[in-house]
C-alpha cells in the first residue's frame, strides 16, 4: 500500500491525518487499495488451521485499523467540511464500506475461527479485556446474519446495503433543508427585541453570504445557534411564526421529504430483526445494550413521566397565564414557547442567556475546563500543531502527571457553512497495543457549532453552548483516557448504547458549581469573575421548566422504542399516527399538526439511535448516580475522581457496565439523584 502521492494512504504511518493535502479525488483510490488488501488478508487468515489471539485475532483488529486510518478522515470531512466534490464520492465510498463490513460480517469461515478462538485451551490464558472482545465479536457476528444461510443471508446483507444508504439520504435531505432556507432581514424595524450580539451575528452571516454581503442587512438560518435565539427573543411573532414552520417541516416535501424513508428504513429494520429471530427491531437494538428489554425500558420512560408530569402541567399553566397577562398573547403557539418561556424565565429570575455570555469568553471557557480536568485526574493539556482542514481548528495533547503523552484531540468549535449541525464527538484514532508492541495512542474529534468571534471580539457562548462543550469533552475523556490496550474495547469501543453517555453527562453538572464556576466564568473585557449573585440566579433558574424538558425527552425516547417494536411498518397506522398517540399519552405540549419533527429525528435515523433515544435518559440515571458521589466527597475531590477513573472512565467495553458502576458506586443505580438534579419532587 505504499502510495506516496495520496495522503490517505500515508495517514496509515503517520500519527495523524493529513488533513491539510486531503482532496476528494483522494478518497475512492485510497479505499480500493485498503479494502481489497483487506479482502486478501481475510482470505489469508481464514486459512488458519489452529487460529489463536497472535495469529488471528490481533491481525484481525489490524484490519479495522486500517478502514479507519483511511475511511474516518473522509467521514469525518464529509461532516465537518461537506462539497459538491466530495458529496457523490463520499456516497460511493459509504457503499463500498457497508459492502465490506456486509461480506465480513456473514463470512463463515471467519465466524467458525473465531468460535475455534474461543474453543481453544489458549482461550483462558487471555487477559479480560481480551476475552471480551472475543466473545464481543461472536455476538456480533451472530447479529450481524453470520448464521444464516442461502437467501436469507443474501436479503440481510442487501438489507444493510440499503440502510446505510438510507441513514446518508436522511442526514443529507436534513442538511440540504436546513441551508435551504434564509430570512433574509434589510429593515431594522424586524430585529425587535434581539441582543446586540445575536443582531451582530446575523450582520456576519450575511457579510459572509455571497448573495448579501454587498447589503446592510441580517441573516437569519435555520442552524441552531441562529434559529433558537432568534425565537427567544424576536418581538415580531410572525417572523417567529414563520422560521418555526421552516424549523418544523425540515425535510418533509419535495424531493427532500424524509417520509418514504423514514418508511423503508422501518420496513428494513423490522426484516432485519427477524431475519435474525427477535420479533421486532427493539428486542434487536437491545441485545447489545444494559436495558434487557424494551419492555423495561417503556416501563422506565413511562415511570419517569408519571413523576414528572403533574410538574410539567403546573409549568405550562403558568406559561400560558403568563403570555396573557404580561405578553398579550392569549393564544400560546409552538412559535410562541421559546419567547415567552425566555420573557418568564427573566421575570422569575431576573437573568437572561444574554446578561451571562459576557462571562463565558472561548478562552477563559476551554481553560477552565482544562484546568478541571487537570485538577481530577491529574494531567496536562498544551494545544500544538497538527495537520487541520479549518483555519479555525485547533489540536491539543494530553499529558500524565509524568509528562507522558497519552492522548490528543481536535476541537472545531465554530458553526459555518457545509458542516453539519449539532454537537459530537468521534474516534480519530483508538488507544490499541499493536500486535509489533507499539501503543498507538488515543486521538478525538471535538465538534461544535457555535458561532465565531464577531467584530474584534473574542467568541461569547451561552451558558448552555457551556454545558454542550462539557458534554462532548466528556465524551472525548472517555475516549481519551482509557487505558485499555485491545482495540475493540478500548475507549467506547464495546461499551453499551446506553450507557455511553454516562461521562459525557456526567460532566455536564461540573457547568452548575461554583468552585468550578470560578475557574472560567469571568468578563471578557475585565477578567472579573461572574459576580455571585449572577451566579445564584443563574443556579436558581437551573431547573426552568425541567419538567417540561424531560417529558419532552420521554416523548422522543418513547416514540422511537414503539416506533421500533410495537408499531408494524406494515400496518393501518402511520408513524404521525404513532407520534401523536405518545404525544397524548406524555407531553402537555403538543405542537401543530403541521410539525414533522421526525423527518429530522436524525439521530434515530442517520445517527444509530434507533431503538436507543432513551439512552440519554438511561445514562443520565447512571450519570446523575455518579455526580452524587462527588457532592457526597467533595466536587473536585481527587480521590473521588481516580477511583471513577478506575472504576467506570478507563475501562472501556472491557468490563460489563452494571459491574463497573457497582465497583464506583457500591451498589445499583437509583433515580432519585437525577430527579433531585431535576427539580422534581
Amino acid at each position: 500500500m505504499n502510495h506516496p502521492d495520496n495522503p490517505l494512504l500515508q495517514g496509515l504511518n503517520t500519527e495523524l491525518p493529513l488533513f491539510d493535502k486531503i482532496k476528494p479525488q483522494h478518497v475512492l483510490p485510497a479505499l480500493n487499495t485498503v479494502l481489497q488488501s483487506n479482502v486478501r488478508e481475510v482470505r489469508n487468515l481464514t486459512g488458519i488451521e489452529q487460529p489463536d489471539w497472535d495469529n488471528f485475532m490481533a491481525p484481525l483488529e489490524m484490519l479495522d485499523e486500517q478502514i479507519q486510518r483511511v475511511w474516518g478522515p473522509v467521514t469525518h470531512l464529509n461532516a465537518v467540511k461537506n462539497s459538491d466534490e466530495l458529496r457523490p464520492v463520499y456516497q460511493e465510498g459509504v457503499q463500498k464500506v457497508a459492502a465490506y463490513h456486509a461480506d465480513l460480517a456473514q463470512n463463515e469461515a471467519l465466524y467458525t475461527a473465531i468460535k475455534k478462538v474461543r474453543g481453544n485451551e489458549s482461550f483462558n490464558a487471555l487477559s479480560a479485556e481480551q476475552k471480551q472482545m472475543v466473545e464481543h465479536a461472536l455476538r456480533d457476528f451472530r447479529l450481524s446474519g453470520a448464521e444464516l444461510t442461502g437467501k436469507d443471508k443474501e436479503r440481510f446483507k442487501a438489507i444493510q446495503m440499503r440502510l446505510s444508504e438510507l441513514a446518508t439520504t436522511f442526514e443529507q435531505h436534513v442538511l440540504d433543508a436546513t441551508r435551504g432556507f434564509e430570512l433574509y432581514i434589510d429593515n431594522e424595524a424586524d430585529l425587535a427585541g434581539l441582543p446586540d450580539s445575536i443582531r451582530e451575528a446575523a450582520a456576519q452571516r450575511a457579510q459572509e453570504h455571497k448573495q448579501y454581503q454587498d447589503g446592510n442587512g441580517w441573516l437569519i438560518t435555520l442552524d441552531i445557534p441562529s434559529y433558537l435565539p432568534f425565537m427567544q427573543y424576536s418581538e415580531k411573532r410572525e417572523l417567529r411564526a414563520r422560521i418555526y414552520s421552516a424549523y418544523a417541516t425540515r425535510a418533509s416535501a419535495g424531493d427532500l421529504d424524509n417520509g418514504p424513508v423514514i418508511e423503508e428504513t422501518l420496513k428494513l429494520r423490522r426484516e432485519t430483526a427477524q431475519l435474525i429471530g427477535f420479533n421486532h427491531y427493539g428486542s434487536y437494538s437491545l441485545a447489545t445494550k444494559m436495558a434487557n428489554t424494551t419492555d423495561e425500558v417503556t416501563g422506565f420512560l413511562r415511570e419517569l413521566a408519571d413523576k414528572t408530569r403533574t410538574m410539567a402541567k403546573n409549568e405550562i399553566t403558568e406559561l400560558k397565564a403568563f403570555a396573557k397577562n404580561n405578553l398579550g398573547i392569549s393564544d400560546l403557539q409552538a412559535w410562541d414557547i421559546p419567547f415567552a418561556s425566555e420573557k418568564l424565565r427573566q421575570h422569575t429570575y431576573a437573568i437572561s442567556e444574554e446578561e451571562l455570555k459576557p462571562y463565558f469568553p472561548e478562552q477563559k471557557v476551554l481553560g477552565g475546563m482544562f484546568a478541571l480536568v487537570e485538577q481530577l485526574y491529574g494531567i496536562r493539556i498544551r494545544e500544538e500543531n497538527a495537520p487541520k482542514w479549518h483555519k479555525t481548528v485547533c489540536y491539543f495533547d494530553i499529558f500524565d502527571k509524568n509528562d507522558k503523552k497519552i492522548a490528543g484531540f481536535y476541537l472545531d468549535p465554530y458553526a459555518r457553512a457545509h458542516k453539519r449541525g449539532g454537537a459530537w464527538m468521534d474516534e480519530c484514532t483508538v488507544r490499541w497495543q499493536k500486535p509489533d508492541g507499539t501503543l498507538q495512542l488515543p486521538v478525538a474529534y471535538l465538534v461544535c457549532n457555535f458561532d465565531a468571534p464577531v467584530g474584534g471580539k473574542p467568541a461569547l457562548w451561552t451558558h448552555n453552548e457551556v454545558i454542550t462543550l462539557f458534554h462532548e469533552f466528556g465524551h472525548g475523556l472517555h475516549h481519551m483516557l482509557t487505558k485499555v490496550g485491545t482495540r475493540s474495547v478500548s475507549g467506547i469501543n464495546g461499551v453499551p448504547w446506553d450507557a455511553v453517555e454516562l461521562p459525557s453527562q456526567f460532566m455536564e453538572s461540573f457547568c452548575w458549581e461554583r468552585e468550578v464556576a470560578t475557574l472560567f466564568a469571568r468578563h471578557h473585557e475585565t477578567g472579573a469573575a461572574m459576580p455571585d449573585e449572577l451566579f445564584d440566579k443563574m443556579v436558581a433558574a437551573k431547573n426552568f421548566h425541567s419538567g417540561m424538558q424531560m417529558l419532552r425527552q420521554i416523548e422522543f425516547s418513547l416514540f422511537d422504542m414503539l416506533l421500533h417494536s410495537e408499531f408494524d411498518p406494515a400496518g393501518q397506522q402511520s408513524v404521525q399516527q404513532l407520534l401523536d398517540d405518545v404525544r397524548n399519552e406524555v407531553a402537555v405540549l403538543v405542537p401543530p399538526a403541521f410539525n414533522k419533527f421526525q423527518n429530522s429525528f436524525s439521530h434515530i435515523f442517520a445517527g444509530g439511535y434507533g431503538a436507543g433515544y432513551y439512552s440519554y435518559k438511561w445514562a443520565e440515571v447512571l450519570s446523575s448516580d455518579v455526580y452524587a458521589a462527588f457532592e457526597e466527597e467533595g466536587i473536585t475531590n481527587s480521590e473521588t475522581a481516580s477511583r471513577f477513573l478506575d472504576s467506570i472512565l478507563s475501562v472501556g467495553g472491557s468490563r460489563d457496565l452494571m459491574e463497573c458502576f457497582e465497583a464506583f458506586r457500591g451498589r445499583k443505580p437509583g433515580v432519585d439523584a437525577l430527579l433531585r438534579h431535576s427539580g422534581i419532587h
